[in-house]
């Protein structure tokens, strides 16, 4: 992310007692992105958590245990034999509330995937009750191997988040799929699954394709200006990680984001409400969910400028507009059976009629099957870390989100969009997954 993780003060229980951190277990694997898992461990433990490393035999010749000692403020757990009298294989997984595995190799995922426990790690995972991550790395061809895409198909049919990894610089000169995601968004995935906390994460998305727009789009007068807003993605890429983080493919079409692209996502960068569109429509026949929660100019100018219109020039006394398409509502009215459609609705009201007016207003306009209402202004809802909405369905409901982090509103949302029959991309329908949620100890 772009903003640094604060550090929170010590969490309090009953009676002012401290409660406990939430405890995360790091485990490295053995390649050469583990160093990257540093700045992990070092995103939740300037958040709070508490964070014990299991690092294989292989990791620790990338880096030592020293330097995992140093920074998590624990000890490094590295084989079965050390602590025997603890089991620690069995004890460090029980206590777990997220185990993430940074970076997963093509090699540790198989032996996960078979069950096997020889070593700390995979033992670990067999006995975790809590959500598991694995955020791969490794070069293209093993990704993209048979026996590599069953394994991660097994860990997902399990329960487990698995990301794609993302496409880029690989070792040496090679590039493509295989890089390790951003460690600001595996950290922010992790913490984004902890937060729903008691409640779980659910593959209740599983086998569907999520399409979300974030940002805000822009329209340029010239090269230099343009007609924007305020909206920083951050709710969009939350919607993201969510979905992610339940089991769905997704797509993220990015309106002018200055974040780290979400780990395990596509994203397409967009600039103005055109692009966004084109974008939109090359996408959506193939998606079963689109949440549209990008800011969409309304207007663009008539004209461009070529140049930059300079102070000395006579000052135009109005700038003239023409309305750009509505996407949403082209959206509604090109949807296939099946497809579940949520739009965003950011209100400030007025002197003809409050928030939840507006709101439903548009709801009739543009009848998707959720509308998810935020208040912006003031210090809400645009640039800011939290968010609270209000979600009209369209057969009357509503429900009020709390103001709380944007990655728990996000789930929120997913929560509502699960009561919906979800179709295929092939036009079926059928009721989404209800999977057992095991909850952390």
């Amino acid at each position: 992310m772009t903003d640094e993780p604060a550090v929170t003060d010590e969490p309090t229980g009953a009676a002012g007692a401290p409660a406990r951190r939430p405890r995360v277990v790091l485990g490295v694997a053995g390649g050469i992105a583990a160093y990257k898992a540093v700045e992990v461990l070092r995103r939740f433990t300037e958040s709070g958590h508490e964070v014990r490393v299991v690092p294989t035999p292989s990791a620790l010749r990338f880096v030592g245990e020293t330097t995992w000692a140093a920074l998590s403020g624990n000890p490094v757990a590295t084989d079965v034999w050390s602590d025997a009298d603890e089991v620690a294989h069995v004890r460090i997984g029980r206590e777990a509330d997220l185990v993430l595995v940074v970076p997963a190799t093509a090699d540790l995922m198989a032996r996960a995937a078979a069950g096997r426990a020889d070593d700390l790690l995979t033992g670990t995972l067999l006995t975790a009750t809590c959500p598991v991550v694995f955020a791969p790395a490794m070069h293209t061809e093993m990704w993209q191997h048979p026996a590599t895409r069953a394994n991660v198909a097994t860990l997902r049919a399990r329960g487990a988040v698995v990301l794609d990894p993302a496409v880029g610089r690989l070792t040496g000169a090679d590039s493509g799929p295989g890089r390790l995601p951003e460690p600001a968004e595996i950290a922010a995935l992790g913490m984004a699954v902890l937060a729903r906390g008691a409640d779980g994460v659910r593959p209740d998305l599983a086998g569907r394709h999520v399409l979300v727009t974030a940002g805000g789009t822009r329209e340029y007068l010239d090269p230099v200006r343009f007609l924007g807003n305020a909206s920083s993605g951050r709710q969009g890429y939350a919607v993201a990680r969510a979905a992610l983080a339940r089991g769905a493919a997704v797509t993220v079409v990015a309106a002018n984001v200055a974040l780290p692209e979400v780990a395990g996502a596509r994203t397409v960068a967009v600039t103005s409400a055109a692009e966004l569109r084109e974008r939109v429509h090359e996408v959506a026949p193939s998606a079963d969910v689109v949440v549209m929660a990008a800011a969409v100019a309304d207007f663009r100018p008539q004209a461009t400028q070529a140049y930059k219109i300079k102070k000395e020039s006579a000052a135009p006394d109005s700038i003239a507009l023409v309305r750009n398409p509505d996407v949403l509502s082209e959206l509604v009215a090109n949807r296939r059976p099946g497809q579940l459609l949520v739009g965003f609705a950011a209100e400030t009201g007025g002197p003809d009629g409050g928030v939840l007016d507006h709101a439903r207003a548009k709801l009739a306009r543009k009848p998707v099957d959720l509308l998810v209402v935020n208040q912006v202004g003031a210090g809400l809802g645009f640039e800011v870390a939290d968010n609270a909405a209000v979600v009209l369905a369209a057969d009357g409901r509503e429900t009020t989100i709390e103001r709380s982090s944007k990655d728990l509103v996000a789930h929120r949302i997913l929560d509502l969009v699960v009561e919906f029959p979800i179709g295929h991309g092939d036009g079926t329908s059928s009721e989404a997954v209800r999977v057992p949620v095991r909850t952390p100890r």
